[in-house]
């Protein structure tokens, strides 16, 4: 297997652990709060990811000083984003919510351009304002099936933005599975003081309570596990559109597990922003390779030049 089919079939394991994972989440929505819920995962996928860190030798905790601070703000957009996500998967259809999640992409190659000043071209701008359209057919704020639990998954993708962006100014120095050792245990911790000082006491977890809290656990980090390997294993550019896999799990177990469908408009709508999303990954891919043509025969000019300057 290629290096790029082996990373673009661990990108779809990752997306299916992490949807089955929001499934098994959701599963007990009925059985306590979301802070109780988040807490017990917590502590299941923690123990788990600090034992696959021990294993690989790869947790550092010794961090550069510029790092430290990042990788605390990026904990603190993983909890918010997981405090958006979470809520509102308890309380709307799965699919609609991971729908609105495939926006995520698109908002984060806006945000490099506006912030940390990326190049983006006009094609790629009218994608990503194309694409969010489509999210606000999901959405319809104003409309009679408008939720507000819609809005806690928008902000969840604004702040997975904000995470991914401070991801790219962690240094290399900073191993991947270090920053997902603190988010893991930052999420955790935030349960455990939602479920303290919220207004929802602990509730008694009955067995299949605990055997999907457990399936979570295990899920989360398989997520993490698959998702740090996918960046090590082959081109982002070919492998990111296969994280629109997790649309077709959310889909599937929407409808078998929940006996949740789409409606044709949020259906739409989501088609919109998953081809838009691959239309972006496709653009950069090819700007990427035009770049090292341009490279390439810029090094070869140059060589020649110095030959010629040579045989003088």
């Amino acid at each position: 297997m290629s290096p790029n089919f082996k990373a673009a079939a661990l990108m779809a394991a990752s997306m299916a652990s992490f949807t089955i994972n929001d499934a098994l989440m959701k599963s007990v929505s009925g059985d306590m709060s979301m802070f109780q819920a988040v807490f017990l995962r917590g502590i299941g996928g923690s123990v788990m990811i600090l034992v696959a860190a021990a294993v690989t030798g790869s947790l550092r905790l010794r961090l550069p000083r510029r790092d430290r601070g990042l990788v605390v703000w990026r904990t603190l957009a993983e909890i918010a984003a997981a405090y958006c996500f979470i809520t509102a998967l308890f309380h709307m259809p799965i699919a609609n919510a991971t729908a609105i999640m495939q926006a995520m992409p698109l908002s984060v190659t806006l945000a490099a351009a506006a912030f940390l000043g990326e190049p983006i071209g006009w094609r790629r701008l009218l994608a990503i304002l194309v694409g969010f359209a489509g999210v606000m057919l999901i959405v319809r704020p104003g409309a009679e099936g408008f939720t507000i639990y819609s809005v806690y998954v928008v902000g969840a993708v604004i702040f997975v933005t904000a995470r991914d962006l401070t991801a790219r100014m962690v240094s290399i120095e900073t191993s991947s599975m270090t920053v997902a050792v603190a988010a893991s245990l930052g999420v955790m911790a935030f349960g455990g003081l939602g479920l303290v000082f919220g207004p929802d006491s602990w509730r008694p977890v009955p067995p299949d309570a605990w055997l999907a809290l457990g399936g979570a656990s295990l899920m989360i980090t398989f997520a993490y596990l698959f998702s740090i390997a996918t960046m090590r294993a082959g081109d982002i550019a070919f492998v990111a559109p296969f994280r629109y896999t997790s649309l077709l799990w959310a889909l599937l177990l929407g409808w078998l597990v929940f006996g949740e469908w789409p409606d044709g408009m949020t259906l739409i709508g989501a088609g919109i922003v998953v081809a838009t999303g691959i239309f972006t990954f496709h653009r950069e891919r090819k700007l990427a390779e035009d770049a090292a043509r341009d490279a390439a025969r810029s090094h070869i000019s140059q060589a020649s030049v110095d030959k010629a300057g040579d045989s003088i």
